[in-house]
């Protein structure tokens, strides 16, 4: 898997969007992953994208190999904090090609979308209409986790 490039400013807006997420105020798709730190221990909060697809709740790496993918697949479950709902899930790595019709799903819309497209046009190298082919292609760059919440949720 390719190394992770995380531009600049992502740390900051991550901060930003934490901090909002921690007092309870929603970000549309956005929530928190709270998971352990794979050399720590100590939990990690990083806003992540979460989406739904055949009633199944899923999220993706738009950068890649970064820290929070590593830890996830280290601790295999984590905290989800979405508004007020605070759940436990385990999480499930795909394979690239269970992958890539979620991963389409989730980002081809923004990839139709000029502004959406500008911020992620960088990190996937594939084309809204792409064949699945080339979305399996995104997978290896792109991990997919579906999230499956344990009996322990929370509200």
């Amino acid at each position: 898997m390719e190394a992770a490039h995380v531009p600049s400013i992502v740390p900051l807006f991550n901060h930003v969007i934490r901090s909002f997420l921690r007092i309870g105020i929603p970000m549309g798709p956005v929530g928190l992953l709270i998971v352990k730190g794979r050399v720590t221990g100590k939990p990690r909060r990083n806003p992540v994208g979460l989406f739904r697809h055949d009633g199944q709740s899923y999220l993706f790496s738009t950068f890649g190999n970064v820290n929070w993918v590593r830890n996830l697949r280290a601790a295999g479950q984590a905290t989800v904090r979405r508004g007020f709902h605070k759940g436990q899930v385990f999480s499930v790595e795909l394979t690239p090609e269970e992958a890539a019709p979620i991963l389409r799903e989730a980002i081809a819309p923004f990839l139709r979308n000029r502004f959406a497209a500008l911020i992620l046009g960088p990190h996937f190298k594939v084309e809204p209409y792409a064949p699945l082919e080339d979305f399996v292609e995104e997978a290896r760059r792109h991990p997919v986790f579906e999230l499956r919440e344990t009996d322990s949720a929370q509200s």
